[in-house]
């Protein structure tokens, strides 16, 4: 995901000088991860395509008050959340879960130092632990972990309280370890021993 400092970087460029190539920069970092939550609401891909374009259709259209919005990502995550359920709305569908139930994707990881020491097996037995957490505790988890969501900002997208990000976070984070049971002072040990 893109960093914050980016982003801010980007949304400047947009409000103050009409940057094209700043908008199409945003476009191409936030259009998978937010299609991934339309799609979440909607249930199909066309429908989530054509609201994640009317969020960027609205953030040109409004750009020159885009210097107003404190966190842009949030901004993003919550447009189309409201889209998607007035589109949900509008086709007479009722939505049957709350946005706990929303199914959760989760894409790579981004890699660093830590996540590269970790196998494919290793992999394999997280993406198992993460696949049976709760609904909530999934969504959460792809937000904060994935989509790089402050827990405050997860907690104002999902209409919760932070303590409540930070339990489900807890309780994941708590269940990959005890999966994993990945200890970081035996595998230093034995990768330092094979020099």
């Amino acid at each position: 995901m893109i960093a914050s400092a980016r982003i801010q970087f980007l949304k400047e460029r947009i409000a103050r000088f009409n940057d094209q190539q700043a908008y199409k920069e945003l476009f191409v970092a936030f259009f998978p991860p937010l299609l991934k939550f339309a799609m979440g609401f909607t249930r199909g891909r066309q429908p989530a395509e054509e609201i994640v374009s009317d969020v960027f259709i609205s953030i040109w259209e409004k750009r020159s008050r885009l210097e107003h919005i404190s966190s842009l990502k949030l901004y993003l995550y919550t447009t189309t959340r409201n889209k998607s359920l007035n589109y949900l709305s509008r086709e007479n569908r009722v939505l049957l879960t709350d946005l706990s139930e929303l199914p959760v994707e989760l894409g790579n990881l981004p890699l660093d130092p830590e996540r590269m020491m970790i196998t494919a097996e290793m992999k394999k037995m997280i993406r198992e632990v993460i696949d049976r957490l709760p609904a909530r505790c999934r969504l959460i988890f792809k937000l904060v972990k994935e989509d790089e969501l402050k827990y405050r900002e997860v907690a104002e997208l999902l209409k919760i309280s932070p303590k409540t990000v930070e339990a489900q976070m807890t309780i994941a984070l708590k269940r990959i370890g005890e999966a994993v049971k990945f200890d970081i002072n035996k595998t230093v040990s034995a990768t330092t021993g094979k020099k």
